[in-house]
């Protein structure tokens, strides 16, 4: 019996095909996937030149799980910045504090528009000489925003997507990748300053213990293409993307996928890892204190079980419905869906907040053939609000402290 292969190798776009990033004339060709087997099967769109899966999803999943297997992640694009005002720089206009991030600490933060809503996405880890941030989402229009945003601050940025490429695991890297530079992926863990949206472990320091993404620390490493000469996968044990896409949304992990035109920081958790609440002032600021304070999001993210017995999927953007009020109305959107080695069929939907979580979804497939699928509730639908705003930090917010 073959495994179920997820959508991402027949169609790459996510449902906001807007923010994704998409093949530049300088051909990013993985240097693994030269010495491919026939097996391996490659994406379109910006993934084409991505191994989805190498001819068996579920066990590729268990080997990243269990057996140190490697995906690699040729799409992601690779940013250096240099100079000494790289950090505080970076850190007035995003949403995470990296004022004084330590070397080799590996964070993420988020390019936010003026009303809070999420353009670009970098997942950085400074090495004490310069800041490397690795980017999939929207990525060219952040360059350009950060671009216009230096001014007379010493720093300098770089695209070394054609000199480096990406490659991900599960807790460490083997050693016999040449790793320029690695990141740690902080997913589940509730940064300093930050805040969970999560059901799981609302109202706590730390993640809940059972949050199922304590369970796969990802990782990242920034590899120089032309240290890969003389390796190809037969060093490694390969897992595709799909594999690694399987593991994420398994981990409650919001990725691109999750993100439109209207995607804000609290109806992901992003707040968690990506966004610090008493930083001071960057593009959006006001927004995400506003639903951090006084409202809540528009939306939320959830968990989906998908009922398997059809043995088809829906595809990423399918609309889910639901009944609200007597009758089956649109309610949100299945934005990752995959086929789990232990779970079975699961997916993560963006869905309106006031849904109930007990409420069962559906998801058309064709033909009016439908999937049903049942909620497992990842950002609560309300939460409460903190007592006491968060203090500015004086050395990043010249204002006065006084409220």
């Amino acid at each position: 019996m073959t495994d179920p292969v997820s959508p991402n190798s027949a169609n790459s776009d996510s449902p906001s095909p807007e923010n994704i990033d998409t093949p530049t004339e300088a051909a990013r060709r993985s240097s693994l996937s030269r010495g491919l087997s026939s097996t391996a099967v490659l994406g379109s769109g910006d993934l084409a030149e991505t191994p989805i899966h190498y001819g068996a999803s579920l066990r590729e999943q268990r080997v990243l799980e269990e057996k140190d297997g490697l995906v690699d992640l040729a799409h992601l694009r690779v940013l250096r910045l240099s100079g000494p005002d790289r950090l505080t720089w970076l850190n007035s206009i995003t949403t995470q504090k990296i004022d004084n991030l330590a070397p080799g600490v590996s964070t993420e933060t988020l390019v936010l528009d003026p009303n809070g809503r999420i353009e670009g996405w970098l997942r950085l880890v400074d090495d004490g000489e310069a800041l490397w941030a690795i980017s999939d989402l929207q990525t060219d229009a952040t360059l350009d925003f950060l671009r216009k945003m230096v001014f007379m601050m010493r720093v300098e940025i770089e695209d070394l997507s054609d000199d480096y490429q990406c490659f991900g695991a599960i807790t460490s890297l083997p050693e016999a990748l040449p790793v320029t530079r690695t990141w740690s992926d902080p997913w589940p863990h509730i940064g300093s300053g930050s805040a969970s949206y999560a059901q799981i472990d609302i109202g706590q320091e730390v993640a809940g213990t059972d949050h199922p993404g304590l369970e796969t620390p990802f990782v990242i490493g920034i590899v120089k293409r032309s240290d890969l000469q003389g390796l190809t996968a037969k060093n490694f044990d390969m897992a595709g993307f799909d594999a690694w896409e399987a593991l994420r949304i398994a981990a409650w992990r919001p990725g691109r996928n999750e993100i439109d035109h209207k995607a804000l920081v609290g109806e992901l958790d992003l707040l968690r890892t990506a966004v610090h609440l008493a930083k001071g002032c960057y593009r959006g600021q006001e927004a995400v204190a506003r639903v951090h304070n006084l409202g809540q999001p528009p939306r939320r993210l959830t968990f989906v079980h998908l009922d398997g017995s059809g043995h088809i999927a829906p595809d990423p953007g399918t609309e889910a419905l639901a009944e609200v009020r007597g009758s089956e109305r649109p309610v949100g959107t299945l934005t990752s869906v995959t086929v789990h080695w232990e779970l079975g069929p699961i997916g993560l939907a963006v869905v309106k907040r006031n849904l109930a979580p007990e409420a069962q979804l559906s998801f058309e497939i064709g033909d009016g053939e439908r999937v049903i699928g049942a909620q497992e509730t990842i950002v609560v639908p309300m939460r409460e609000h903190e007592r006491a705003l968060p203090e500015r930090n004086k050395d990043v917010d010249a204002r006065s402290q006084k409220r």
